[in-house]
């Protein structure tokens, strides 16, 4: 009884210790910050880039606050996505808000690129300005997905409240009747 209680407070300890491992490297943590910090400062530039651009002719004044619309929108697209790309476990539900994201970046590039051709010359800097911003958000994205993907918070829960659970009574169960054939036996505790 005594091994079998060693070996069950072995594989506890080593659960616990893989949960710590999982908790201490912090990724859904650190994606989080990223999404709230940097991630949302390039939206915000590759936003603030487009504001001022001007239509060559001013027949195409709505088509380019459309275009303008349609590429902020595609950004903020692919932010919404990332919370519950953090938050969730499921692999076949993180790639498919990942596709929705790459078809939300290609919409934005798309949009560049066609303002670029309608834009007055002095307008230029301010795309080339919202192309850089959308590269830094997506590399900042892609940051993100990446630490998401590790899961390390939501492994180490669901390892703390579904293994860990498991293992416990299997513990004190082997712990219980231990106690119980010593006690038969009449050995007495000693200090």
């Amino acid at each position: 009884m005594l091994q079998e209680f060693v070996n069950r407070f072995r594989e506890y300890c080593e659960l616990d210790r893989r949960i710590l491992d999982l908790a201490v490297e912090n990724t859904n943590l650190k994606a989080q910050r990223l999404s709230f910090g940097p991630a949302q400062e390039a939206a915000d530039s590759f936003r603030d880039s487009l504001k001022p651009v001007a239509p060559r002719v001013p027949a195409d004044k709505w088509r380019v606050e459309a275009l303008v619309a349609t590429a902020v929108a595609t950004v903020r697209e692919i932010q919404v996505l990332q919370a519950p790309h953090i938050a969730d476990a499921d692999e076949a539900v993180m790639t498919r808000m990942e596709k929705s994201m790459a078809t939300s970046e290609a919409a934005a590039r798309n949009a560049l690129t066609t303002l670029s051709s309608l834009v007055e010359p002095r307008s230029q800097p301010n795309i080339v300005a919202a192309k850089a911003a959308l590269d830094r958000f997506m590399a900042v994205n892609q940051q993100i997905i990446s630490l998401s993907r590790r899961n390390t918070n939501v492994r180490s829960l669901a390892l703390s409240l579904n293994e860990k659970g498991k293992l416990i009574p299997r513990c004190e169960e082997v712990l219980h009747a231990l106690r119980d054939a010593l006690a038969k036996r009449g050995a007495a505790g000693t200090r």
